[in-house]
């Protein structure tokens, strides 16, 4: 890169990565007062919540890098023309693919940086927050018991506990009644929660384990120091975790298994999740090249820039929407993988020809851009006559 060009690339790195860190920090903060339930409500650690609200950051980032860079172009494009620079440039004989260059160095980063998000890093942290929200789930004694209070936890299961002391639990009652043929309690003076090899258990201290025949007077009361006992064994039995289609990586969305149930009821949710990962990375790119198509051209100070604003925001949520509704196409049929590459391509090879070609297409888009003033001029001279 020449000095100018290191230049125009400085001011919309600086402006990407504020805009960045700005959008992302905000819609973290929001996504983590929304989980605020995790420590008020299921009694989980800070450290347990942080890690929560963590593992969205990355699909955040995803989504957020090509509005941030759109962002970005605009507003340096925009502080060039404003600050007569870009003018000058285009008086020195820069043509605009020179110009243009720092703008697709940033892009191509940005387009590198989405694609390796949404193609391991977004699958993973999906991945990683589904089997903690199952193991958070799993911590009955965190999520569903209150201090005082039986619990059924399932059908024949009954949990209660006086209170707490620090991470001990004082008071404790189990009783499970799920086998017909035999009731088992369990009393302690105090127990806690401990987890061993993945596997949750309840360390009772000082207590009795009693069990009973409903159909016999005879019972067993065993009294005990130390006694473990399984958590696991009061879950649900014979369930399987199944993984949603953003929760699995590229490799199992690339090659399925295609006898599994959840895949045949829901095969098109695979199809679209695995295109709009491998299309993801032309999003930056597109968005980058509708705002140099809108604005790249130098303008005098006397000319207004708001209306190439609203052109370049309009083209760009249009194409986002269009976007949307290809994936959501694809999700129903098959063909409408064109849709879904062709959108970006497309708005890609648009937006490169207005680029080089301006001097041709200028009076067009100079008569689109007077268009609404032509329109309000009209409609005053009708009404003043």
């Amino acid at each position: 890169m020449t000095r100018i060009e290191r230049y125009i690339f400085r001011i919309a790195f600086n402006a990407f990565l504020a805009t960045l860190l700005g959008l992302t920090a905000v819609i973290w903060v929001t996504q983590a007062l929304r989980e605020l339930d995790l420590l008020t409500g299921k009694g989980q650690t800070l450290w347990i919540f942080f890690i929560f609200t963590t593992l969205s950051l990355p699909a955040l980032v995803a989504i957020i890098a090509p509005v941030a860079l759109f962002i970005a172009a605009i507003h340096t494009l925009n502080k060039l023309n404003s600050d007569s620079e870009l003018i000058v440039m285009s008086a020195a004989g820069m043509a605009p693919a020179r110009l243009m260059r720092p703008f697709l160095a940033l892009g191509t980063g940005v387009a590198l940086l989405v694609g390796v998000m949404t193609i391991f890093v977004v699958p993973a942290s999906f991945n990683e927050l589904r089997d903690l929200i199952s193991k958070i789930r799993a911590d009955f004694v965190a999520t569903l018991v209150q201090e005082g209070q039986f619990t059924s936890l399932e059908s024949g299961v009954t949990f209660s506990f006086r209170e707490r002391s620090g991470e001990a639990l004082l008071g404790i009652f189990l009783q499970d009644r799920r086998d017909p043929e035999r009731t088992i309690v369990y009393i302690a003076e105090r127990g806690q929660v401990a987890s061993v090899d993945e596997q949750t258990y309840l360390v009772l201290e000082q207590g009795s384990v009693h069990r009973q025949t409903p159909n016999s007077r005879d019972s067993s009361i065993v009294a005990f120091d130390r006694y473990a006992v399984d958590l696991s064994a009061f879950g649900p039995t014979g369930t399987t975790q199944v993984y949603k289609p953003r929760e699995r990586s590229t490799a199992q969305l690339l090659f399925p298994d295609r006898e599994e149930g959840y895949f045949l009821a829901i095969e098109g949710r695979f199809r679209s999740e695995l295109h709009d990962r491998l299309t993801a990375w032309l999003y930056p790119l597109a968005m980058i090249a509708i705002a140099f198509a809108a604005l790249g051209d130098p303008r005098t100070t006397r000319q207004g820039r708001g209306l190439a604003i609203g052109f370049a925001i309009a083209g760009a949520v249009a194409f986002r929407i269009a976007g949307f509704a290809a994936l959501s196409a694809l999700g129903r049929s098959p063909s409408a993988v064109v849709l879904v590459w062709g959108a970006p391509i497309l708005t890609i090879l648009v937006c490169l020809a207005i680029i080089l070609q301006g001097n041709r297409l200028k009076p067009v888009m100079d008569r689109l851009k007077a268009a609404p003033g032509r329109l309000m001029h009209r409609r005053a001279a009708a009404g003043g006559a």
